[in-house]
């Protein structure tokens, strides 16, 4: 399915022009228009999948392939540092339009980005509690 008013879905279909870097059956990889760093990329389903809780697992199987792929290309002929996948579910998580997408940052040494999260504090009653509510 393809959400007609989904900006994400009319790129990943063609409707609106992007910088393509690949595209298939199941999905296209654009250039971010506002990239953190150059050469940061979406990956993009051509199906409207809203988060992480819609898509299908063989869909995501696929796409986390692209994304190692892209990934080395990117090492390799950008000569990045490093590289950061990065996948947001919901507004509080930093998602800005709601359909699922992989973001590929190339990492260089000094880019100025701050992607990183603050490490707090482990309290050990806490982990337990955790790990009771969380083990599967």
């Amino acid at each position: 399915m393809v959400d007609k008013d989904c900006i994400f879905c009319k790129l990943a279909g063609g409707e609106i022009p992007a910088s393509s870097l690949y595209e298939d059956e199941k999905f296209r990889i654009i250039l971010d228009a506002n990239p953190a760093t150059k050469g940061h990329a979406l990956i993009l389903p051509k199906q409207h999948y809203k988060n992480i809780f819609e898509i299908d697992e063989e869909t995501l199987r696929d796409l986390i392939v692209l994304g190692k792929k892209l990934a080395g290309i990117m090492k390799e002929r950008l000569g990045c540092d490093g590289v950061n996948l990065i996948q947001n579910n919901g507004e509080a998580a930093g998602q800005t339009v709601p359909h699922f997408h992989l973001h590929v940052i190339p990492r260089y040494a000094d880019d100025g980005q701050d992607i990183l999260w603050k490490p707090g504090i482990s309290d050990p009653a806490v982990q337990e509690e955790l790990v009771k509510k969380l083990s599967f």
